[in-house]
């Protein structure tokens, strides 16, 4: 892959951010936050002026005065949520919510993803009907359940909907909608995860009435905003960056008992927690309890009270997700043979590949893994335990998979939905053997209009620069400390990447139980040692010629490793050139 070194600044661009380090000011004005007021504002986000009033959202005023008068009138409602990492978070939120306010008559329903599926389903709204429910509050899901959504209303169950994936054209009848991808929401901030949207709706809420509750412990409830942001690749600029930023401080002194087991389990530093923390660690043992059994168990692991039920949860979610890595590696391995054995080096545009034996739950991994590897859209199907095809697709970064299955004739997809990286969809026996013609012809469809309104197409040049170039001395603690003000890192605002050229390893060492990582170590001047580390990197091409004292160009990011609670500043490898 070739990159590109952004070019050095001007002395009056460099004036501009005088208060920074070259490095730092560098970064800053190449990210656009070209003036003191920007770089500040993005370095040191405050919640109070950086995020919106909630009642800029779409119904969110009569979603609260509805919440309320359920709560005044001890109505039963049900938070009904998606089964990920973003949407269990936000269950977990409403859960913590109304039981600071002392409110009991809710229930939690989350879908069981397998038997189940994604959304809200007419045989779960009839049983909370026979149940009493009059009031439910979908978290991450419900904008494209009209059907569902049209029964429970006839139910007599009026429901808010809560969600940000895109709005389709015909919209449930729901009491309300808070989505801020709507055309006519004037919300300024269009990238908020669902249980972001979840938190703006109790913003709104509290804003009305406190129910006796302190100003500001709300803000209590950020660390599950900021898993939920961190896990489910929005934007972490505008309000995002606020989620994470404060949900990592709430995270780092956090006394949810579940989360304790878990970092402890993990062997992880609360205090020093990061977002590749939550996004490596955290996330995978959340959607575990979907992909591999029972969602609620994600749930009640958030939602511990005691430390039994603490530790019982932290080690049955860290054992199914070591389950899971198993089979997701054999799946990604059957798949990326079977693509290359079906299309040799004639790839097409957009990757279809189903089996009705693969888990529908666990494609989107195994797709997410083959879109890196081939740089496409991939769309992989298997059958549910509901006997419906379904499937999970992944963007290669460019392409949007909605607008790839908008694109679709209609009649193709008994149901899709998502956002522009990852997305879900449901495909009848008769049309699943013309998907792959279907998808592959809204590719070229896409790209024509591409053309015709003077877009580019291809990976985007931004994803291939390189922030500065420097030598192995510069790397040290200030350094660190000055690329880590841009921290959290994320979708839309990625990790700092620096090229070091012509440098030799003193040595070079393969590490792990599996020795499937590597390690190369460099010398500074003075002494001392740094480490270049590449995760599972040892099946990687440069990893077989890489040699103690030959030179190589390195691109690397830096970031200091708690490992064990002990502190090290290392390099993570992006790429080795030779």
């Amino acid at each position: 892959m070739a990159y590109s070194i952004r070019r050095a600044l001007t002395l009056t661009e460099r004036s501009d951010l005088s208060a920074y380090s070259d490095v730092l000011a560098h970064i800053l004005f190449h990210r656009g936050l070209i003036t003191m007021q920007s770089a500040e504002q993005f370095i040191a986000p405050a919640y109070d002026t950086g995020t919106h009033d909630p009642f800029l959202l779409k119904d969110a005023e009569k979603s609260a005065e509805r919440i309320i008068r359920a709560i005044q009138r001890n109505e039963k409602i049900v938070i009904y949520s998606d089964y990920d990492a973003d949407g269990i978070p936000g269950a977990a939120l409403f859960n913590d919510f109304l039981k600071r306010i002392g409110y009991a008559n809710y229930i939690i329903y989350i879908p069981h993803r397998h038997n189940e599926g994604f959304g809200v389903h007419i045989e779960a709204v009839e049983k909370l009907a026979a149940e009493g429910v009059r009031l439910l509050i979908t978290i991450d899901c419900g904008i494209t359940d009209v059907k569902p959504i049209a029964r429970a209303k006839e139910l007599g169950i009026d429901v808010i909907v809560t969600d940000h994936h895109e709005p389709p054209a015909e919209l449930p009848p729901a009491f309300a909608i808070i989505d801020h991808r709507q055309a006519d929401c004037l919300y300024p901030d269009k990238n908020l995860c669902g249980s972001g949207v979840a938190y703006k709706l109790i913003q709104a809420v509290l804003k009305k009435n406190r129910f006796g509750l302190k100003e500001g412990i709300e803000k209590w409830l950020l660390d599950l905003v900021g898993i939920a942001t961190m896990s489910d690749m929005v934007p972490l600029t505008g309000e995002n960056r606020i989620f994470a930023h404060y949900g990592l401080a709430v995270l780092r002194k956090s006394p949810r008992k579940g989360l304790m087991q878990l970092f402890h389990k993990l062997k992880m530093s609360q205090r020093h927690l990061t977002e590749d923390d939550i996004a490596f660690m955290i996330t995978p043992r959340i959607n575990a309890a979907s992909r591999m059994g029972v969602p609620m168990d994600a749930f009640r692991l958030l939602a511990a009270d005691t430390d039994t039920d603490a530790y019982r949860y932290a080690e049955h979610l860290d054992a199914i997700n070591n389950e899971r890595k198993g089979i997701v590696a054999s799946l990604v391995k059957e798949v990326k043979k079977t693509v290359r054995e079906r299309h040799g080096t004639s790839i097409p545009n957009v990757i279809v590949l189903g089996n009705p034996l693969w888990r529908p739950s666990l494609l989107g991994l195994a797709a997410n893994s083959c879109a890196e590897e081939f740089n496409r859209p991939v769309f992989l199907w298997g059958r549910a335990g509901d006997n419906v095809i379904k499937g999970s697709c992944r963007s290669e970064g460019t392409s949007s998979v909605v607008q790839l299955m908008r694109a679709v004739p209609t009649g193709m997809f008994f149901q899709f939905g998502g956002h522009h990286h990852s997305g879900g969809f449901e495909v009848t026996d008769e049309q699943i053997h013309f998907l792959e013609q279907r998808l592959n012809e809204a590719a070229g469809k896409v790209e024509n209009e591409k053309r015709q309104e003077g877009g580019a197409s291809g990976k985007d040049a931004e994803d291939n620069m390189i922030d500065a170039e420097l030598s192995i001395d510069a790397v040290d603690s200030a350094l660190h400390e000055d690329v880590n003000k841009l921290a959290p890192f994320g979708v839309g605002n990625p990790k700092t990447l620096f090229l070091f050229r012509n440098v030799s390893p003193s040595a070079v060492r393969k590490f792990g139980k599996t020795r499937d990582h590597m390690e190369l170590v460099f010398k500074k001047s003075n002494g001392d040692k740094i480490s270049a580390i590449s995760f599972f990197g040892a099946t990687s091409d440069w990893a077989k010629v890489a040699k103690a004292d030959k030179p190589l160009d390195l691109i690397a990011s830096i970031e200091k490793s708690m490992y064990r609670n002990k502190a090290e500043l290392r390099l993570r490898v992006v790429e080795v050139i030779f």
